[in-house]
């Protein structure tokens, strides 16, 4: 199934902003491996004509700009040093 319709990249992103927001409290951190691997996983199911803007943030690695792009929220994001939003 696609993730992006199934929402679990969505989630996947969602969790990672809930994480980040914890950091500076949290003792221990968290390890964020696992779910750069997951979110990893779920980009790679991505069908090839996926929306190219979405599959450029994932491929930077630009998942908070990916979050926002599910939400249909990409007016938010801020133009990156690829020139690229």
């Amino acid at each position: 199934m696609n993730p992006v319709l199934d929402g679990s990249l969505l989630r996947a992103l969602v969790d990672l902003a809930e994480i980040v927001k914890t950091m500076p409290q949290a003792n221990p951190k968290p390890n964020l491996l696992p779910l750069f691997a997951r979110i990893d996983e779920l980009a790679n199911q991505l069908p090839r004509d996926a929306d190219p803007t979405l599959l450029h943030y994932l491929h930077k690695r630009s998942y908070e700009k990916a979050r926002l792009f599910l939400l249909h929220r990409d007016s938010e994001n801020q133009a990156g040093n690829c020139r690229h939003v």
